[in-house]
């Protein structure tokens, strides 16, 4: 059989990881081939040697038949493949037609020809249905908006074999059905994709077939229409997942963060949060849905102290807290996961124990009169890693920028879970998990609901709210339209209010 793409027993070894251990992956030409594995198995370490990133140590790799070295970005373009990254690559002073042409700008005269090509950044945004501003600026533009620059620019440079990772992460719902019909369009194109994802209902979707990593070391590769997700699953983590949170009903206790008729403006000085009020009692977890953009990302900032409020209050542990500092906040008992792990979650470039103990290295055991305690340090951080699966290369001594996506966004989870906040506001904890993580940190998020405390949790993935939460609240345009109980309500009445339709339960004084 012909393959466009053939990686034969490719091994790379960092210090203290093999990453790759003798992994072989054929692709057909015009197939959806899906790569699956836990977090830190390996699969993008493998698409990085495919895309020029990183050399491998043995191995051979095969473009279309012919033997290839693919020694840098550059050759793996002329070669036509692509790549959109987990974390993306993208200047946020920039626009992003700076930004998707960047290396191989076309001048008009002595300046840079821009406008056509903003134009054709516009042809092809319009031909798959992509919806970007040629000029606005990625500072300004969501997650999902910035995930998009990245796949127009593959298609800029004229990509035929196409690797996203990861590329869903990100999107909403709607996103991701959108998302799938442009993969669909570029496949009757002729183009051939590799998909790096760990939702399996993704996979079963759209997947021809399906490569799964474990540990390093191929698994087996599958046909997907003929696989059921239980066995893929199985065969990613090793053991049998069970996809179903197990809850009791929740215990309420006393209201432990009230939002009263809360505004807050955006970036563009709009009002994206408006008259917003509700109540999250300890014991319970309340979901935040909505389409991406409905002004999620501005309420969770002004509740964690990440940005100004206008008018209204918030209430945590009966204080009013809209004016005060963060740290103020922390240690009045708020903890936070952010929804960009890299912007407010991690220092990227520190130890993987300094990370740990970014709200708490002032305090005792963790430092005293000015001074760390670095055995402190090193044993708390050990004990984290060990307890929720944090795999690094060289332990705490990590460097945090280093580590897969899946396991930085791991490290944020049990450094803010541990510190058993009264109040925890959590976005997207799961981006970028494999579902033996998903199981773990749902059951961590219902252990800290079980000891009384109180979670908000803002999640684009329609099955974790439904799956995690006790009550729904919808975001439409700045406003809650509707609260509802998660076990009362199904997709359907929650993507009706996601679209704006009033709904919930009507006796809701919140509302």
């Amino acid at each position: 059989m012909d393959y466009v793409i053939e990686m034969l027993n490719i091994r790379k070894e960092f210090p203290g990881i093999v990453a790759n251990d003798n992994i072989t992956l054929r692709v057909i030409p015009g197939e959806i081939h899906a790569l699956l594995g836990e977090n830190g198995a390996g699969k993008s370490t493998l698409m990085s040697i495919l895309f020029g990133l990183y050399k491998p140590d043995k191995g051979i790799i095969k473009v279309r038949g012919k033997e290839v070295n693919i020694s840098n970005p550059n050759i793996a373009t002329e070669l036509g493949i692509g790549m959109v990254h987990q974390h993306f690559k993208l200047i946020h002073n920039f626009t992003v037609t700076e930004n998707i042409i960047l290396g191989m700008e076309k001048t008009k005269g002595l300046s840079i020809d821009i406008k056509s090509a903003a134009k054709r950044i516009k042809e092809l945004s319009n031909l798959y249905g992509l919806k970007v501003d040629p000029y606005a600026k990625i500072e300004d533009i969501s997650v999902g908006m910035q995930q998009r620059v990245e796949i127009l620019k593959m298609l800029y440079r004229n990509a035929d074999i196409l690797i996203f990772d990861e590329p869903t992460a990100v999107l909403t719902p709607q996103e991701v059905e959108e998302l799938m019909n442009i993969m669909r369009r570029l496949i009757d194109e002729g183009k051939s994709i590799i998909l790096i994802t760990h939702k399996l209902k993704e996979i079963k979707a759209i997947a021809n077939r399906c490569t799964i990593i474990r540990k390093g070391k191929g698994i087996a590769t599958v046909d997907v229409a003929s696989t059921s997700t239980e066995k893929m699953a199985e065969l990613m983590v090793g053991h049998e997942v069970n996809f179903k949170v197990k809850k009791g009903e929740p215990k309420l206790g006393d209201v432990l963060l009230k939002v009263d008729k809360l505004n807050v403006k955006d970036n563009r000085d709009i009002t994206a949060v408006k008259d917003v009020s509700f109540e999250v009692r300890g014991g319970e977890i309340l979901g935040i849905a909505g389409v991406d953009g409905n002004g999620q990302t501005e309420l969770i900032e002004a509740i964690t102290g990440l940005r100004k409020v206008e008018s209204g209050k918030i209430i945590l542990n009966g204080e009013e807290v809209q004016d005060w500092s963060i740290r103020k906040r922390n240690e009045l008992g708020l903890g936070h996961i952010p929804e960009d792990r890299h912007k407010h979650g991690l220092v990227l470039d520190f130890l993987l124990e300094d990370n740990m103990i970014l709200e708490n290295y002032y305090k005792s055991p963790f430092s005293s009169k000015g001074i760390l305690n670095r055995e402190e340090i090193r044993k708390y951080s050990d004990r984290l890693i060990k307890e929720f699966d944090v795999r690094c290369g060289k332990g705490s001594k990590t460097i945090v920028r280093s580590m897969s996506g899946g396991n930085q966004q791991k490290a944020i989870i049990a450094r803010e879970i541990d510190r058993s906040p009264q109040v925890l506001v959590v976005s997207q904890p799961t981006r970028g998990l494999d579902v033996g993580a998903i199981e773990y940190i749902h059951k961590r998020l219902i252990e800290e609901r079980d000891k009384g405390k109180a979670i908000l949790l803002f999640s684009l993935e329609l099955d974790e709210i439904l799956n995690v939460s006790d009550r729904i609240a919808v975001m439409y345009e700045g406003n809650i339209v509707g609260i509802v109980d998660a076990k009362s309500t199904d997709e359907n009445e929650l993507g009706l209010m996601m679209a704006g339709s009033k709904g919930g339960n009507k006796n809701e004084k919140n509302i």
